[in-house]
């Protein structure tokens, strides 16, 4: 696994993974993505990514971009996301561990993590959540999971 700033990533690598519609289905709605859009997106992410406390990375497994990953900033905070494409379902709590420890790193002390309401609930992170609510992103339902990064990083 390998986690890479977006300014190593062509946008044209980046395209299939942001319109693979298993990925989209569990984010908020929105137009595909052509080349340029890609390209705004990606730029805009860079520009997130310089903020202080923030860190957005590609994600590579086996030598494949299979998504993206993010410490970005929240209306409440601060927002932990991660968007795999189906090779890499298998792989989400390795890259949401590593970035609990980012979030150490960056001098966080909690963390949001919100999932769209097509996900399961996570009686996991629900267990070991702060607290665990029914959130809205616009018109958009969410489960939101308010995380202790320094309780996390100390394990279960």
């Amino acid at each position: 696994m390998v986690f890479s700033p977006f300014s190593a990533v062509r946008a044209e690598d980046f395209l299939p993974l942001l319109n693979d519609e298993t990925l989209r289905k569990h984010l908020i709605p929105h137009p595909l993505f052509d080349v340029a859009g890609v390209r705004d997106w990606m730029a805009y992410k860079l520009g997130v990514d310089a903020r202080p406390g923030c860190r957005v990375r590609a994600i590579f497994l086996d030598g494949t971009l299979a998504g993206w990953c993010g410490i970005q900033p929240d209306d409440e905070g601060v927002e932990l996301a991660i968007v795999l494409a189906r090779a890499g379902w298998g792989s989400g709590v390795v890259i949401f561990n590593e970035m609990m420890g980012w979030a150490r790193e960056l001098g966080h002390r909690t963390i949001l993590f919100h999932l769209l309401d097509t996900r399961p609930p996570y009686r996991s992170l629900a267990r070991r959540a702060i607290w665990v609510r029914k959130t809205r992103l616009g018109e958009h339902p969410f489960t939101t999971y308010c995380l202790d990064v320094e309780r996390w990083s100390a394990g279960p």
